[in-house]
């Protein structure tokens, strides 16, 4: 697909944690950050989930939304949100359609085998529901961060 900024998001359904139907046009009116990330309980998808968890008063209190995806199951979701206390929905792409439309799912290579997987990238979607701005290869430490300072520096 290879989207830009400026192109109308791809609208989705996908099922949170606890099997709820989201779609990203019901948060028309608001700024949605839709983050993609590999796998849950990895250590560079926690610091990222944690980041986003550690300043969400902030979209909160400026009405954005957060949503993570990755290919986990609700299960898995689920456990993740418990254990690091986040408070934000995750959605589940279990084939990885979503994530494909978004550009952030294909082969990857880790320690010399290659896999299909989604690569760690974020999409800030306007009210409107264009893309505002896309961070690809997202370092995981003080991201959830850079796009608030990013977004409050626009403003």
């Amino acid at each position: 697909m290879n989207l830009n900024v400026g192109d109308l998001a791809p609208d989705f359904t996908l099922s949170d944690q606890d099997g709820n139907l989201i779609t990203l046009s019901q948060f028309r009116g608001q700024t949605v950050v839709i983050y993609f990330y590999p796998r849950d309980h990895t250590p560079g998808c926690t610091k990222e989930a944690c980041g986003f968890r550690d300043v969400y008063a902030d979209y909160q209190s400026n009405n954005i939304i957060v949503l993570g995806i990755s290919t986990d199951d609700p299960k898995s979701h689920t456990k993740f949100i418990n254990k690091y206390h986040l408070p934000f929905p995750l959605l589940c792409d279990p084939d990885g359609k979503v994530a494909t439309l978004y550009d952030s799912y294909g082969l990857k290579k880790f320690m010399g085998r290659e896999f299909m997987g989604i690569y760690r990238q974020t999409f800030i979607i306007n009210p409107d529901g264009y893309i505002h701005k896309i961070y690809p290869k997202v370092k995981p430490e003080g991201h959830a961060i850079t796009i608030l300072q990013d977004l409050s520096g626009e403003g």
